[in-house]
């Protein structure tokens, strides 16, 4: 088995007084709106922003000290190259993160801040992955892969652990996917915890790969990169070992738009006082245009991160309220 319930709880231990034990949130005005009990696991209150640092640090922490000694590599959109970073300077050791051109400026800056060093590519023409493996291979680094690590999944399913040794009687658990790791995680430790839940996934309507793939019965790639605000969730084919987990666990993967996302943004300002990103907001977006219905339910949503700058908060809120 790629991953088990146990390398979840494992990582639990690891993780125990480092990462922080995020708190789960509710909202009365989204419950009444929605017609169920609506329970936000809220990693934007996680170390590095999101949840991504759960498995950046289960990863390194289990790293022989020469090999973490030598330094580790990563590729990310933004939030993995903050956890990566973030980890390797808390176990003293050098990070080396391949980042789009393009990436938001705050999660560009964020990495650096903690001491990484960051080498761009172009998203549209290069292939981020093969640039990342022959940087580690020419420094003889580490390279900690985004999602495609049973240790890194392991990391991100402490999320969905937490999250139900809160709130145990879930109806429905539902979780962003890009690459897919997160859901990996969070759903061999919720389907451990209750074997009954409803597990649902959510992807921009312009990067379903994923939908795609379980449609297919086999992994898809799309033709491009998709355009979509979630710059977190732009992956154009599963994961390898996340898809042979998630083929397994997930009930349905549902997509929301770049204006629904906004939208659940909006809503989780305004009646939860809370920021997340657009790739963290997609949970919410799901419950509240109509894919999934709450009425009558207990939902767990994981909020996955809130890096966003206050400008770029501030751009796509007004420009939905038209305020821009």
């Amino acid at each position: 088995m790629i991953l088990s319930p146990d390398d979840v709880v494992a990582a639990a231990g690891r993780l125990q007084g480092v990462a922080n034990a995020t708190p789960v949130l509710t909202s009365r005005s989204i419950d009444q709106r929605l017609g169920g009990d609506v329970f936000f696991k809220a990693e934007m209150f996680q170390r590095g922003g999101s949840f991504k640092f759960r498995g950046a640090y289960n990863k390194l922490s289990t790293l022989p000290d020469e090999v973490r000694a030598r330094g580790v590599a990563a590729y990310s959109s933004g939030n993995h190259a903050q956890a990566v970073a973030l980890a390797a300077r808390l176990f003293g050791t050098t990070a080396v993160i391949v980042m789009p051109r393009d990436a938001p400026e705050d999660k560009l800056a964020a990495t650096r801040g903690y001491g990484a060093e960051v080498v761009p590519y172009d998203r549209y023409a290069e292939d981020r992955e093969a640039v990342a493996r022959r940087l580690a291979e020419e420094r003889g680094l580490e390279l900690v892969a985004p999602y495609e690590d049973p240790l890194v999944m392991a990391g991100q399913g402490t999320a969905a652990l937490e999250l139900l040794t809160e709130v145990p009687d879930l109806d429905v658990l539902v979780v962003p996917m890009g690459g897919g790791g997160l859901m990996a995680g969070c759903a061999t430790a919720a389907r451990a915890i209750r074997p009954g839940i409803r597990i649902v996934g959510v992807e921009p309507a312009a990067g379903d790969d994923t939908r795609r793939s379980l449609v297919a019965g086999s992994r898809v790639t799309l033709p491009g990169v998709p355009r979509t605000i979630a710059d977190g969730l732009q992956a154009t084919v599963p994961g390898e070992l996340t898809f042979q987990v998630n083929a397994r666990l997930v009930d349905d993967v549902v997509t929301v738009t770049d204006d629904q996302m906004v939208a659940a943004m909006a809503e989780l300002f305004r009646r939860a006082k809370v920021v997340v990103e657009p790739s963290g907001s997609v949970g919410l977006a799901a419950v509240l245009s109509g894919p999934l219905d709450a009425r009558g339910r207990r939902v767990g949503v994981v909020l996955s991160g809130g890096n966003v700058s206050p400008e770029g908060f501030a751009a796509l809120i007004g420009e939905r309220e038209g305020l821009a």
